[in-house]
């Protein structure tokens, strides 16, 4: 098994690009290992259903910061939700992991954000952690390039028109 971490060069590149590039990729978080099956792509203050859209908050401040870094937040006010910080520093994208083929410490698909966040225990304690020094909560890399689908994003009202979610078949 591969444990070389992603670097900070892989997150720092166009968002599509990363997005469709972590789909296959091994997520651990502590105990937890899964491959990356479905991501969603939120890119600059221009994508209206992107949190940035509306500018820079303590919320979102950490999607302005460095590329390879989490960004956490609580939506509905119970489901955790768990991104990776894009581009460069200043322009705030995010990758929002949707979905995960859980492996270790036993096998489970997991098809949704909240339900992600909730089976691996990440919450807002996890915000703006570095992805990319750590092995206890990072991307590892692999070679593996799943074919996938292109679709609208899920659960939003703004930005329909942006075929951003990417998940494999």
């Amino acid at each position: 098994m591969n444990n070389i971490i992603l670097p900070r060069l892989f997150y720092a590149r166009d968002t599509l690009h990363v997005a469709k590039a972590l789909l296959g990729k091994r997520l651990k978080f502590h105990d937890y290992h899964g491959i990356i099956t479905e991501v969603e792509a939120y890119i600059g203050q221009d994508d209206p259903a992107c949190h940035a859209a509306k500018g820079y908050t303590p919320r979102t401040a950490v999607m302005f910061g460095a590329p390879g870094f989490s960004y956490v937040y609580l939506i509905y006010g119970m489901y955790h939700c768990l991104n990776i910080v894009t581009e460069e520093e200043g322009f705030p994208a995010a990758v929002l992991i949707r979905g995960l083929d859980l492996v270790e410490p036993f096998y489970r698909a997991i098809d949704g954000p909240g339900k992600l966040c909730k089976t691996l225990n990440i919450s807002k304690k996890n915000n703006h952690y570095d992805l990319t020094e750590n092995h206890e909560f990072c991307i590892y890399h692999s070679d593996s390039c799943p074919p996938y689908i292109e679709t609208a994003r899920i659960g939003i009202k703004k930005g329909l028109d942006k075929l951003w979610r990417f998940k494999v078949i």
